[in-house]
C-alpha cells in the first residue's frame, strides 16, 4: 500500500504530522492484521526466530504500507513548493483550471499566496511532469 503526501513533507525523512500519521495507521493496521493471521503473542513466537535475518535482507512486513511525499526532495529548487503560491496554484492551472480563481488573486494577503499571480499553466505542467516521474520510479519499485 503507498500513501502519497502533498502537505508538510518538507521534512519528511524526519517526519512531519501528517506522514506521521499515516506510517503510524499503517503500521497499527499491520500488526493488527499479523495478530489476527498468526495469534497473540506472535511477535515472539518461534516461526519469528529468523525474523531479524530476514529483516537485513529487506523482508520486513511493516514495509507493506509505505509514505511518499508527492515531490521527491529532488525537485528543491526545480519546482516552486509553497502552500496555495505559484507552485500549487500552477498544478491547479494544468490539472483543473475551472477551479482557480484569478480575479481573487489580489485578495491574497498571506506571505504564502503572495506568489500565486505569478502562476501558469506551463509551470504546472512541468511540475506534474516531475510528479509523474518520481510516482513511476516508487510504484515501479
Amino acid at each position: 500500500i503507498h500513501a502519497i503526501i502533498h502537505h508538510q513533507t518538507e521534512n519528511f525523512a524526519a517526519g512531519m504530522p501528517t506522514d506521521l500519521a499515516f506510517k503510524t495507521a499503517g503500521r497499527q493496521a499491520i500488526f493488527r492484521f499479523l495478530e489476527k493471521e498468526r495469534g497473540e503473542g506472535w511477535w515472539g513466537s518461534e516461526a519469528m526466530a529468523g525474523y531479524y535475518a530476514e529483516h537485513a535482507e529487506g523482508a520486513n512486513f511493516f514495509n507493506w504500507v509505505q509514505v511518499h511525499p508527492l515531490m521527491p526532495a529532488v525537485t528543491d529548487g526545480q519546482y516552486p513548493f509553497d502552500h496555495a503560491g505559484i507552485g500549487e496554484t500552477s498544478l491547479m492551472l494544468a490539472l483543473c483550471p475551472e477551479a482557480v480563481d484569478a480575479g481573487r488573486f489580489a485578495d491574497n494577503t498571506g506571505w504564502y499566496t503572495a506568489t500565486a499571480k505569478d502562476a501558469s499553466a506551463e509551470l504546472g505542467q512541468k511540475g506534474v511532469a516531475m510528479i509523474l516521474e518520481h510516482l513511476r520510479g516508487i510504484l515501479a519499485a
